[in-house]
Formats: structure tokens, sequence, C-alpha cells
């Protein structure tokens, strides 16, 4: 294809936005046609990420100020709560990948329990398709919304669908552990997230009861084809960019860990971004840092039939951004991997 995408991002000044247009400025058949910012319109992208001033990159303006009419794709990085009235008013020539919550919950009920008011846009929400995309890639080449996972769902998911799919654990009494860098929060400033309160230590929030929760459970649910629940607990941690999820679960009567490791390596092996490591390794946040992949490890727990799975991403790569851009490579018919290929930064 010589011809290039013209795309727009809504919300370019949070920390998405920002790995979106990294990520974005080594694609060769995408051009940036606008960026909205709500604080930050009227301004250069230099004042906002003095990193991205050597690029020669519009301005950001508010959303009514963007001609759509232009575009090909709008990449939507908007807080949740506030997309889905955004995106029902966009002009239908328009290929969107919603970077926010609002379209990953299939069921409007149970969005409104869980984000506090009703869908807005339940017609959309019936056309979207959930972007996770090593296991929906037929659905997303042809979509026009998709929905992109959010960053624990990401982390969680990977290394349990593939058990799941081949009925290898125990459904009704899987935990997940998870801990995120502060980048998760997001860019606002809050008082939790300042230096002080956040540096030194560690801790839990949203226990028990995360948003993240409904959507774990049904990616899961999908993947044994059977409801279920799970316990989940994030944690808060004092660096800025990274995510580790430890679970903990069992095999079935007659399956091994063996046979875990054996499925894992089967369903990743060919996949560009999916990593099981080898026995004896274990997953480091440093590893993925900046990276669109994303590391695996199983070891065998203490107790007999337990199995932990440990996992990591960059919580704003693949869990967020590049996986955006994996989205938006398939529904284009790009390579995959194009402008996602950077190796991890380390130290």
């Amino acid at each position: 294809m010589n011809q290039k995408i013209r795309a727009i991002i809504l919300g370019a000044s949070g920390y998405t936005g920002a790995e979106l247009l990294r990520l974005l400025l080594l694609h060769p058949h995408l051009e940036i046609a606008g960026l909205s910012a709500e604080r930050n319109a009227g301004h250069p992208i230099a004042e906002v990420f003095p990193h991205l001033a050597i690029y020669n990159l519009p301005p950001l303006v508010h959303i009514d100020e963007l001609n759509f009419s232009n575009a090909d794709l709008v990449f939507c990085a908007l807080p949740h709560g506030t997309t889905q009235a955004v995106i029902a008013g966009l002009p239908k020539h328009l290929r969107v990948v919603d970077l926010s919550a609002d379209f990953r919950l299939r069921d409007p009920k149970l969005y409104a329990q869980w984000y506090g008011h009703a869908h807005q846009a339940i017609v959309l929400q019936n056309e979207a398709v959930y972007g996770l995309t090593e296991f929906h890639r037929a659905e997303i080449k042809t979509a026009r919304l998709v929905a992109n996972p959010g960053c624990y769902p990401t982390a969680s998911s990977l290394p349990l669908i593939p058990l799941l799919q081949n009925k290898l654990i125990e459904t009704d009494n899987i935990i997940i552990d998870a801990k995120s860098g502060v980048s998760g929060a997001g860019r606002a400033v809050k008082q939790n997230l300042l230096y002080p309160e956040v540096t030194g230590g560690i801790s839990a929030y949203g226990v028990a009861n995360h948003r993240h929760t409904p959507e774990i459970e049904q990616i899961l649910s999908d993947a044994s084809g059977k409801s279920i629940h799970i316990t989940f607990t994030p944690h808060l941690i004092p660096m800025s960019r990274g995510m580790m999820s430890t679970i903990y679960t069992r095999v079935r009567s007659g399956k091994t860990v063996a046979d875990v490791r054996a499925a894992l390596h089967g369903a990743y092996d060919a996949e560009p971004f999916v990593h099981v490591l080898p026995d004896g390794r274990l997953p480091a946040t440093h590893n993925v840092a900046a990276s669109n992949h994303c590391h695996i490890a199983v070891v065998p727990g203490a107790v007999a039939g337990q199995v932990i799975l440990l996992s990591v991403i960059d919580n704003l790569v693949k869990g967020a951004s590049g996986q955006a851009i994996q989205n938006m490579n398939l529904m284009y018919g790009f390579d995959e991997t194009m402008a996602l290929m950077q190796a991890a930064v380390f130290p």
C-alpha cells in the first residue's frame, strides 16, 4: 500500500497518547492528521511532550476543531465514560480503535453496574470487536470499532486463555495478584499519585471491586465456555511503567504443570509478541519496558496440583498503545508487527 492512512488521536496529551505518537512516528503507512486535547488545546506538542518536539506534528486542539472528513482512522484515548458519546457522533466512514473501557463489556447492564451510568451507545456496542489481538484477529480485520483491552486484562488473560481453552485448570478459584506502575493511573494530577505519596511504598486499591474485574471475567468465560469469577487485587508500585500479574490456580485431575507449559508453547511459540520463558527463568518488568512484548513463566506451586503463572507487560504499550497499533495494522492489512518491533529499554 502506497497511500498513507490518515489518523487522528483524541486525548493525545495523556500517557497513552504520547505512546501512540512515539510508536506511530515509525509507521511508514500512517500520517498523523490531527490531535485533540482539552486541557492543553491550543498548545504545540513541544510544550506538552518536549521529547516529541523535533517532529512535525499537528498542534493540540479541541475535538470540535478537528477535520474528520479527511481522516481514515481515529485512536480514541479519552477518559473512561466520555468516549461513547464522542464515537457515536463521529462520521460513519471512520474506523476507530478505542483505548478506553467504554466498549469492552458486551453487556450494557454490566457496564452500568461497574461504571455507574447507563451505556450511551448501545447500537455501537453491538458492533464493537474486543481487541485482544492474539485471539480475535479475524474479527479485528473487518471491524469498524475495536475495543482495545485494558492493561490488567491483557497481562492477566494471556497466560490463562490457552489453559482454559484446553481445560487444563480448575475454574473455581483463580487468584490474580497484579501490580502496575503509576502511569497506569493516567496523567491527571491526583493527590494519591504525587511523588511523596507513592515513592517508597506499595499499596493495594480497588480490592474486590476494580473495574477491570468484569472485563477479565468476560475474557476467561469466553475461553472456558462457562461463567468464571476470579479474585483480582491490583497494586500500585512506585515506578513509571510496567505491570506484573501473578496468577494462582490448580491443574485439573490428571493434568500436570508440563501440560500447562506445553499448552502455552503451543499457543504462543509462533506469536511475535508473547513469549513463554524457559523453565527456571522468571519475568521482570525491566525486560519488556517500552516494548510490545509479554513474557510468561510457569512455576509449580508448593502445594500439589497448584501452578503459578507470572506475566509481565509494559502497561502503556502492550497494555494500551502498542496493542492498539497492532490492531490497527490488522484492520488495514499491514504486517501486524509494523512500528512495534523495538526491543525493550534496559536499564
